[in-house]
């Protein structure tokens, strides 16, 4: 799947990071996924080709797992569904990453895992089942055995590979609940009153320095000032007009 830094919701990317084919082949789901797909093909075509035979003393085709028809139906039914579940959930797994809602795909992984889990124990009975009809088989005289064995061998594996899809289905689920890396929007509480600055644009630290008043010594009192003004003397004449006095003869 493609990368969108790390940030995934269920095992897979975010919306948005696209598809990456080659990252999705080499994933262990996705290998394990075409196994099981593998495998029920096996089964159900190794019984629709081979799976019936004619009996001497009648003419109707019988299953050659101890000519019970009901274990060759089981055998069947279980590996066409497998096949088809195989093939939906591999197209669930390349549409996964392009799902935007987390509900929608923790919906996805509850189905692959119930799934996985019911078909995983579905196939041990078919398994056990055909194990045992093929014990109790005593003529095998005309019945191609190979069929038989890989039928009953293939529905083994299944069981292995059908239990490794639930465990990583199981370990998805448990990732996405626990999720933590999917973005949320939260709105910024409001700016307080009493705040000089918005959150986001107040000053991250302010050092104020201390005024330090400059301080100067005292005048000394015995030097005279030259810019003083000298004493108010009166002038022996009067100022302002003096009247016309004639001259003496």
């Amino acid at each position: 799947m493609g990368d969108t830094g790390g940030a995934t919701a269920y095992g897979a990317s975010l919306a948005g990071g696209g598809f990456d084919f080659y990252k999705f082949i080499r994933q262990p789901q996705t290998i394990v996924r075409i196994l099981s797909w593998v495998f029920a093909v096996v089964v159900f075509a190794c019984i629709t080709s081979e799976g019936y035979i004619n009996p001497v003393h009648t003419s109707e085709a019988k299953c050659i797992f101890n000519q019970n028809d009901s274990a060759c139906h089981y055998a069947v039914g279980i590996g066409v569904i497998a096949f088809l579940a195989c093939v939906a959930f591999l197209v669930l797994d390349v549409y996964l990453p392009f799902m935007s809602n987390a509900q929608e795909r923790k919906y996805a992984v509850i189905a692959d895992l119930a799934f996985s889990g019911v078909w995983t124990f579905l196939w041990f009975v078919c398994f056990c089942l055909l194990a045992s009809q093929w014990g109790r088989t005593q003529n095998v005289g005309g019945i191609p055995q190979d069929a038989a064995r890989a039928t009953v061998a293939f529905s083994f594996f299944s069981i292995a590979t059908w239990g490794i899809l639930t465990y990583f289905a199981l370990a998805r689920f448990r990732r996405g609940v626990n999720e933590v890396t999917i973005p949320t929007y939260t709105e910024p509480p409001p700016p307080e009153s009493n705040t000089p600055y918005p959150p986001t644009y107040a000053p991250t630290s302010y050092n104020p320095t201390t005024y330090t008043p400059t301080t100067y010594s005292a005048y000394p009192s015995s030097v005279p000032d030259i810019r003083q003004q000298p004493p108010f003397t009166q002038n022996s004449q009067p100022q302002g007009d003096v009247g016309y006095q004639p001259p003496n003869y």
